[in-house]
């Protein structure tokens, strides 16, 4: 019976929180992905790069796994009531309910992470609080059905993580060594503590307007949820 994956896209999503899975979803065997908006027409990622719906939350199929990508567009959709209701709506349905990077945050103003552990990008985890979830810095997290990437690039390991339960060890190392999944980064600065000071301060600054709007989101979000 075909695995069915539905990922959320967005305006100003950061396309690697997507692109990461995909590459390993498309890969598993007796598997459809399908890209998730609300209409058909393109979407720009953060960076300009232009990324097709190929359903609409109208025409989109039964899933047995949804998963919300983060960026900076993700900010919009904290109290977007479509794409909330949509998400409540397949959580019923699905088997996994998952997020890469700030995209937990997304589920958690759907209010499906109650009491859940769940990963977030570093620079916004600590806002999982707002939606009674449990910030986890581990770079993917389980939790019954939740399952959930850190920032950006631990989609990767997000979906290696999720084709191993589902497809057991062996496809997941074959879709690895395929994609040559064997990180060695130049630098160990993959953390705020690995990078030091001086270089989280840099990513704090650069992100600062963000990460306002954000909490201000958040913040809105959750007066919603306790109305």
């Amino acid at each position: 019976m075909a695995f069915h994956v539905g990922l959320l896209i967005f305006p100003d999503i950061m396309q690697l929180d997507m692109t990461g899975p995909h590459e390993v979803f498309t890969k598993l065997p007796d598997t459809k992905v399908y890209l998730i908006w609300k209409t058909l027409e393109p979407v720009t990622a953060a960076g300009g790069m232009r990324i097709l719906p190929d359903v609409t939350f109208e025409t989109c199929p039964e899933l047995d796994l949804i998963c919300v990508p983060g960026g900076g567009g993700m900010n919009a959709l904290l109290n977007d009531a479509d794409t909330l209701d949509f998400l409540r709506k397949k959580a019923k349905e699905v088997r996994y309910v998952t997020s890469v990077c700030t995209g937990s945050l997304v589920l958690g103003a759907a209010g499906l992470l109650k009491g859940k552990r769940s990963a977030c990008h570093w620079m916004s985890r600590d806002m999982l609080k707002a939606f009674g979830a449990i910030p986890d810095p581990t770079r993917v997290v389980i939790d019954g059905n939740h399952i959930s990437g850190g920032g950006v690039t631990a989609g990767i390991d997000f979906a290696l993580t999720v084709a191993a339960k589902e497809f057991g060890e062996d496809v997941a190392k074959a879709v690895q060594l395929g994609i040559e999944y064997n990180p060695h980064p130049p630098f160990n600065a993959g953390s705020p503590e690995a990078a030091g000071p001086a270089a989280e301060k840099a990513a704090r600054d650069a992100a600062a307007g963000r990460q306002k709007d954000r909490q201000a989101a958040v913040d809105k979000a959750t007066r919603a949820l306790n109305a």
